[in-house]
């Protein structure tokens, strides 16, 4: 009786690490894809090239891990979607006041890509490349819209609290959003500019433009 418990442990033991060992390779595989489209862009960024970068054998591996380039691509806008939402939402939820949140969303999206520029650029890439009806162009554009309602709703409540001024919150979060992209663009193509700084500027301008002063 006892064997049979000690078998059965083990091969639950070997099956976690099997599931371990694969979604690190996801991961790395994931990390690689991302690394190489932001160097030499989506339509070079060939299996061969990822598997080298990851440090594969072969390009087999990557074959068994995702179902198809389009797969791949998919997985790599998700995972940049993820670590945005993990590095900015705290920023934000450590402040009480609205004033102080948008800065922090505005200024959170920037340092973003001051840290991770690889990231941001290869999904520029990727979302360029897709087509209008593909899976992981839809799956960004909905969470885009989504994450855009709720920011929204964030400046209608500033508003409704007094702290912020009369303004369309559509069409500010609109221009907060192009603000912010357009800087993204900037500094895709040049390196030297410095997005900290632009992201102060941008914090600065639409606090002027939101802040209730009377």
């Amino acid at each position: 009786m006892q064997a049979r418990n000690s078998t059965g442990k083990q091969k639950g033991e070997r099956k976690a690490r099997s599931s371990f060992t694969e979604t690190g390779r996801r991961a790395q595989i994931v990390a690689a894809a991302i690394d190489v489209i932001a160097e030499v862009g989506y339509h070079r960024a060939s299996f061969a090239k990822i598997a080298e970068r990851a440090g594969l054998s072969s390009t087999g591996m990557i074959s068994y891990h995702f179902d198809g380039r389009d797969d791949l691509m998919r997985e790599a806008v998700a995972e940049v979607m993820r670590l945005a939402e993990g590095y900015i939402r705290p920023r934000i939820e450590a402040h009480e006041s609205y004033a102080a949140r948008l800065r922090a969303s505005i200024e959170g999206n920037l340092d973003l890509f001051a840290e991770y520029p690889n990231h941001l650029s290869a999904v520029v890439e990727i979302l360029s490349n897709l087509r209008g009806g593909d899976p992981g162009m839809v799956t960004f554009l909905d969470a885009t819209e989504a994450n855009l309602a709720v920011q929204v709703e964030q400046l209608r409540k500033a508003q409704r609290a007094g702290e912020f001024c009369d303004f369309d919150p559509w069409v500010m979060m609109r221009a907060i959003r192009a603000a912010i992209d357009d800087v993204v663009r900037r500094a895709t193509h040049d390196p030297a500019f410095d997005v900290r700084a632009a992201g102060r500027e941008l914090a600065d301008l639409f606090d002027r433009a939101t802040r209730r002063t009377s």
